[in-house]
């Protein structure tokens, strides 16, 4: 019997430690459980401070080609052939369409017998004269005579010229409007095609009237500067910013009694046909300089039921919303006119998860990114 008990005994003891050893269960796992608090989110911070600006001011407006010319019939024929490719560049002078031109060779073959004729007569009376063998009057008859032949003959060679229809600029030309076998030039001048030169480009917009005074005055009590640039920035419809900076071509010296506004031009190098006449854009153009203002990009300014206002990473690190006004624009910024001083650290990016009160890891901006100034990320204050 005691031999049995020993022998039951020892195995017995070996489970019951392999499953001590096995069990576990009571220990936490490794890392952060259920409960754990969170880290605080990162966001994108920059340090505003007061500084020099160009103030400046978008505009819609619409695209227009450089030069538009009209491709028009001069003389009456039958369409014979179409000498370029719908939607390609045309050089000045090069023939876009053959009229039947038949009629107009004779013409001209007639012309130029005519004033042979006529210059024999008057080489033939010229020694006659002086001979009084021909009155002066005879004379002068066959000389005039030889003119109007003369003026004929350019008549012809010229209707015979415009039936090979010439492009009278370089340019893009779009569809063309009749085709092979159409009567054209019958009474009127049939349109054809029409070429539009497109680099440049002029952009096309208009400034309030009032605006245009106001920003006079400022400069002259002495707010404001006058721009130092007269270069343009033209904004796409995608919101993108075209590479070509432009300048301003031409500013109307009366304000339209309709609508209250200047009308202006600009013009843009548009060297691989981007731009096409009709577009939609906005034109980006320096008004002024100002002198110790606070900008901060767009995206960082919100709206709500108070107003507009910033969130700010506090003393300690918490997100704050501050209220500010704008107070115009500095390229792609917002002009801060009110609610700040300079000092403040300004979340720029992350703000969908910078919630009010909510502890926030701040992260100073790249000074290379769109942010024109920023100073070193402030300390975190100590907790201890």
């Amino acid at each position: 019997m005691t031999t049995f008990l020993a022998k039951l005994f020892v195995p017995t003891l070996f489970l019951i430690a392999l499953v001590a050893g096995c069990g576990g269960g009571d220990k936490p796992a490794a890392g952060p459980g259920p409960g754990a608090a969170m880290p605080p989110p990162e966001v994108d911070v920059i340090t505003v401070v007061p500084g020099r600006v160009t103030l400046t001011q978008d505009l819609p407006g619409r695209l227009q080609a450089y030069r538009t010319a009209q491709v028009r019939a001069r003389v009456e024929g039958v369409v014979e052939k179409r000498l370029f490719q719908e939607g390609s560049d045309v050089q000045a002078g090069a023939s876009l369409f053959q009229i039947n031109a038949r009629t107009y060779k004779a013409a001209s073959e007639s012309a130029k017998a005519d004033l042979a004729i006529a210059r024999q007569t008057v080489e033939r009376y010229k020694p006659l004269l002086e001979i009084k063998a021909v009155s002066q009057q005879e004379f002068d008859l066959a000389n005039a005579k030889a003119k109007q032949a003369e003026a004929a003959l350019i008549r012809a060679e010229e209707d015979l010229e415009n039936a090979s229809v010439p492009a009278a600029i370089s340019g893009h030309i779009g569809r063309t409007l009749v085709t092979e076998g159409a009567l054209v030039g019958k009474g009127e001048a049939t349109l054809l095609a029409t070429i539009e030169q497109l680099d440049p480009i002029y952009a096309n917009f208009t400034q309030s009237g009032d605006d245009l005074l106001r920003l006079k005055q400022a400069v002259i009590n002495g707010k404001l500067k006058r721009a130092e640039s007269v270069k343009v920035e033209l904004l796409l419809e995608d919101g993108s910013v075209y590479p070509q900076s432009g300048k301003i071509f031409f500013t109307d010296m009366a304000v339209d009694s309709s609508t209250g506004s200047v009308s202006l031009r600009a013009q843009f190098s548009n060297p691989q046909r981007d731009l096409l006449p009709g577009m939609f854009v906005r034109v980006r153009f320096p008004e002024s300089m100002a002198e110790h203002v606070i900008r901060v990009p767009q995206r960082a300014v919100q709206a709500g039921p108070q107003g507009q206002f910033v969130m700010v990473d506090d003393a300690e690190d918490k997100a704050t919303p501050m209220p500010v006004k704008t107070g115009g624009m500095a390229g792609g910024d917002f002009i801060i006119a009110e609610g700040l001083k300079g000092g403040e650290q300004v979340i720029v990016n992350g703000l969908q998860k910078a919630r009010p009160g909510t502890s926030v890891k701040p992260v100073l901006l790249d000074a290379s990114g769109p942010v024109v100034s920023s100073l070193p990320a402030k300390k975190s204050v100590d907790k201890k």
